[in-house]
């Protein structure tokens, strides 16, 4: 889609599939900051700040996204009000989330990571204790700032505890009250 540092020329929503948005180290670590998937938008920043794009975007599986140029969307935000407004309501969003994943990088360890990844997934997924990965394994680590190998330890301890049941991609959260207190 794009890499950090390409002048943004506007934004994108996502129609079907999944795009992930990430920044790459200088050692060549990859961090994931979010996954879009259908109907939401990304890249937003340049439209109102005319900057470049803060981080890069790619596909995590066949994707379909719309492109909306800048100027002619700031046109339509000049004339329409309730279309701003909107926007203002989705950046606020997103900058509620990403303030929570800061704070979860910073202050949390790994399995209270995981924990609540599984519990906003579990909710996404309309709550029934059940949750399929929509991403591989080696993607979720990267969006919770761990390693591969890491994660799988903690996924294996995890269903050890029985607070999970692992089959494939699909988690079954058996101890939703003590994966909340991690």
């Amino acid at each position: 889609m794009f890499f950090e540092g390409d002048l943004g020329r506007g934004f994108f929503v996502v129609a079907s599939g999944k795009v992930k948005v990430f920044k790459v180290a200088a050692s060549g670590k990859e961090q994931i900051l979010h996954i879009f998937g259908e109907g939401e938008t990304f890249g937003e920043v340049s439209v109102f700040h005319g900057a470049p794009f803060p981080a890069s975007a790619e596909a995590l599986s066949a994707v379909q996204v719309m492109f909306f140029p800048r100027d002619a969307f700031i046109r339509l935000l000049e004339k329409n009000t309730s279309i701003a407004l909107g926007m203002l309501a989705e950046l606020s969003k997103k900058l509620r989330i990403f303030a929570r994943k800061i704070e979860d990088l910073s202050l949390k360890e790994v399995p209270a990571r995981l924990a609540g990844y599984l519990l906003y997934l579990d909710k996404e997924q309309q709550g029934g204790g059940t949750v399929v990965l929509d991403i591989s394994k080696g993607q979720l680590a990267s969006l919770l700032g761990t390693s591969p190998e890491t994660l799988s330890r903690i996924l294996t301890r995890m269903a050890a505890e029985e607070l999970i049941a692992m089959d494939g991609r699909t988690i079954t959260l058996l101890d939703i009250a003590k994966l909340a207190d991690r």
